[in-house]
This record gives C-alpha cells, structure tokens and sequence, in this order.
C-alpha cells in the first residue's frame, strides 16, 4: 500500500491471492480467507483519499464463494470493485457464466474492473455483462510473439504467407503502424529478431483495442449496444482467438 500511494496511481488494488484454473474449493476457500485478511489489512493502511482503493472479488468458478467475496468486498468498495480469478486458464465460457452470476450482484453505482482480460472479444463479452474497465498484457505479448489484433480475428503475421503482403494491417486502420509499414517489412521484422516489428504490433494492438473500446461506449450510450455486440461477434472468427 505504501509502494502504491508513493506512486500516486489514481487506483490501487487492495492484496490479494489469485487461484488458478482447475484449483479444489478447498483452495479456493483458503484464499477467499486470506484475500479477506489481506483486504482488511490494506484498507486499515490505506492513507490517500485522492487514491481509489478497488477490493477484489476472488472465488474462481465456485459460485457460492464467488457470492461470499462479494460480501467481503462490499463493505470496502467506496469507489470501484474489481473481479479476479478469470482468465487464469479456464473455458471462456466459464467465465462468462461466473460474469453472469456477478453481474447482479456487484454495485450499481461503481465502476467494475476486470483483471487480466485483453482480447477484442472479451472485451465486447465483457461490457455485455456490465464490466466497465479492463486491462491485460495480451496486446503486446502477441506482439512480441509476431501476432495482430483485427475485427475478425488475430492475424500471426510471422507466417510464410506474409512474406510478399505489401498491405498494411488492416486496410481501414488509422493507427501509426498501419499508415507507415506492410506486413511483408513488419513479418521480416519479428523474424530477424528486430524489436521495432514488437514495438510497431503492439501500436497496432493497442490502438485497435482502445478504437473497439470507444467504439463499445458509444454504442452503450446511443443505446444500440446490442446490435453491435451481435454485428461485431458475427464477423469475428472465434477460432482464430485461442488467446
């Protein structure tokens, strides 16, 4: 807590203890305790009241602990709650359902966070299942493994097939990358070991992902959210996000 408020984050994260995929409830109950414990803990040291202190709600795929960390954390979310515990390996499906459960159980009147999601998809399924906020490593991790983020799907543009591609990205995408390189001088990039093919793949992925975003608020706002949820997840091939 004190690391956090020395570095003067608008939102800082209470302690907590991430269960992965496939753990027992009875593990999982044990960091449901101690991620209580920590969040007491954290909220007692919390000084900065210019700081948001968002506790976070564990439980992995166990509804009726997910429930009880709600109450944990309800006590303590002044200003925002985040959601942990997902995409930590387990089915998309999954998550999405423990999303579902959640929903109506969180405020309604506070920002909801989700850690550790990152892809285009996940973020649509996100916001349809009232999250407000993500944030992942996803965007440029695949850029440093030679992959891009598009509207239908990822692109690895490391592949052979690129080799002679002189288009950019994505034809209409107004990032940097897009208006200045190709995916034949982007593909030679990552495979001679270059950083700048990284560097100009994570502009890409993260400019697509901030694009997708604003694109999503505008439609929760205009009240057409649901037609482009079903619009974008129509054109987007779910075999090529194995992310």
């Amino acid at each position: 807590m004190e690391i956090q408020e020395a570095l003067g984050a608008d939102i800082i994260m209470a302690f907590d203890q991430c269960t992965p995929a496939g753990c027992s409830m009875q593990e999982a109950i044990e960091a449901r305790r101690v991620t209580k414990l920590w969040l007491e803990r954290c909220f007692k040291a919390h000084k900065n009241d210019d700081q948001m202190l968002f506790p976070i709600v564990q439980g992995n795929i166990y509804k009726d602990l997910r429930k009880q960390c709600v109450e944990d954390c309800l006590p303590f979310a002044k200003c925002g709650i985040a959601i942990g515990g997902l995409s930590v390996g387990e089915e998309k499906s999954v998550m999405y359902d423990v999303l579902d459960f959640l929903n109506p159980l969180l405020p309604k009147n506070q920002p909801r966070y989700l850690m550790g999601v990152g892809s285009p998809d996940c973020l649509v399924e996100g916001y349809a299942r009232g999250v407000d906020m993500m944030d992942c490593v996803l965007p440029t991790r695949i850029a440093r493994n030679g992959t891009a983020f598009t509207k239908t799907g990822k692109l690895v543009i490391k592949n052979a097939i690129y080799k002679d591609d002189f288009r950019p990205i994505e034809d209409d995408c107004d990032c940097y990358t897009c208006k200045n390189y190709t995916r034949a001088y982007i593909r030679h990039l990552i495979n001679a070991g270059e950083m700048l093919g990284a560097q100009l793949l994570s502009i890409h992925n993260l400019y697509n992902l901030i694009k997708l975003a604003s694109s999503c608020r505008k439609a929760i706002l205009g009240d057409y959210f649901k037609d482009f949820k079903d619009e974008f997840m129509a054109k987007y091939d779910l075999s090529k996000s194995t992310f």
